[in-house]
């Protein structure tokens, strides 16, 4: 390790690190105004001992936010040419450990994805997604995607596969998800835009196949690609096998999407797409948590009920509320005027985070920039999609928001690394 000279101490990118202090900051109030309860003590550091004020979701934050201090230091002292070089043997092991997690983890909430350290518990598949992308960025440094290379392309498929496989052996779904956003990045170094294309399709026709009558989706499917062939004749020629498959392939998909449903998801899976289809169908039950999370949203109204008033929150109405819905608390508390507050500081940071990667000398810091951009976008979308009931119920924690060590360390890590990369950019060599 070298410690940072004044020089890379200058060039550390101020207003990405503000942001940071800003949105940690923010996030500890709301943590606090989830987990406050009105009979605890008006002063509770004089009034409670240690032990008592570890019950509070509050003061545990505080102290990972401590401890998330000491990690940026080591991360802005550590030499940053250490990124690269130990991006495989981190990956490594973080693969390691995730097998060490299916097996020695207690089921909590239905799920093997935590170690327990005493009072302590941390979640690797929170950590995998960094070291996931420092050794995809590591990787694509010595490729050029835009050779369509399949070799190369298969590498990169198995790198990324690999981590989401032992996640979803753990029976973590949504953490397995964000994987996915890893392929924003890819495609900004080259890779095909068709392969995004073909996600997002497919995800569309699954979406419709349960929303719409399957004969009507497959008929409307048929007539549009008959149309396209009657209006230019050529494809008739060079196109007409590859559209056959393609049918082929969504009538299975639709005419399939209820085996999957039925006998591959499991009853809670089913049960939040159900929630996601029909919010009223089980108020009291399964839809519970989403159903209050929206009454906390909109009974703010447009400057909210101030700091500790809302009723939601004070009365613990919304499950979960100091992580998974987090974000019910600002609105109920500072309303919309806050909520598009704190949805512009987060779109700044990530604009910032894509600024710095894009300014970056080497592939691999400009593609690392990229993945730490595009895991965040896709936090905070899907956390915001599930409070206001747009998305299904995954357990994807707000970053820098929730409570929670593992999701504040590994959001920390990923902008702190690539703080410590951009410090010294002017160093790299184009790759």
């Amino acid at each position: 390790m070298s410690p940072p000279t004044p020089r890379s101490s200058r060039n550390l990118d101020w207003p990405l690190l503000l942001l940071y202090l800003v949105l940690v900051g923010l996030g500890w109030v709301a943590v606090y105004a989830a987990s406050y309860s009105p009979e605890a003590p008006a002063h509770p550091f004089s009034a409670l001992s240690f032990s008592e004020l570890m019950a509070f979701n509050w003061f545990k934050q505080l102290i990972w936010m401590g401890t998330a201090v000491l990690l940026i230091v080591v991360l802005l002292v550590v030499d940053y040419k250490a990124y690269d070089a130990l991006a495989y043997p981190l990956y490594g092991g973080m693969i390691v450990l995730l097998l060490i997690t299916l097996v020695v983890a207690r089921p909590i909430a239905g799920s093997r994805s935590w170690l327990e350290f005493g009072p302590v518990r941390l979640q690797p598949a929170e950590f995998a997604k960094f070291t996931t992308a420092l050794a995809a960025s590591r990787f694509m440094a010595g490729i050029n995607l835009r050779n369509q290379n399949w070799r190369d392309q298969a590498v990169l498929a198995g790198l990324t596969l690999l981590p989401v496989l032992l996640i979803l052996a753990s029976n973590e779904t949504g953490q397995a998800l964000v994987f996915g956003a890893l392929l924003l990045a890819y495609f900004r170094e080259g890779m095909s835009p068709i392969i995004l294309l073909l996600l997002a399709a497919g995800g569309i026709i699954l979406l419709l196949a349960l929303l719409v009558p399957k004969l009507w989706l497959v008929g409307g499917f048929t007539v549009v690609l008959g149309v396209a062939f009657l209006l230019n004749s050529r494809l008739w020629r060079h196109h007409l096998p590859l559209s056959l498959g393609a049918w082929a392939l969504v009538i299975g998909m639709v005419f399939g999407v209820d085996f999957f449903f039925n006998k591959v998801l499991q009853p809670h899976q089913r049960q939040r797409i159900e929630m996601l289809i029909d919010p009223g169908k089980d108020p009291l039950g399964k839809g519970w948590n989403v159903t209050q999370s929206k009454i906390a949203l909109g009974s703010g109204g447009w400057l909210g009920k101030g700091f500790l008033q809302g009723t939601q929150t004070k009365f613990d109405f919304v499950p979960e509320q100091s992580t998974d819905f987090i974000f019910c608390t600002v609105g109920e508390e500072w309303g919309w005027t806050g909520c598009l507050v704190i949805i512009g500081l987060y779109l700044t940071l990530l604009w910032r985070i894509l600024l710095v990667a894009e300014r970056q000398k080497s592939v691999f810091g400009r593609t690392y920039g990229y993945c730490a951009a595009s895991i965040l976008f896709v936090h905070f979308t899907v956390n915001l999609g599930m409070t206001m009931g747009l998305m299904p119920v995954v357990g994807i924690p707000l970053p820098f928001f929730s409570y929670g060590g593992s999701s504040l360390w590994s959001f920390t890590i990923l902008v702190f690394t690539l703080l410590a990369l951009d410090a010294h950019r002017k160093q790299d060599l184009v790759r």
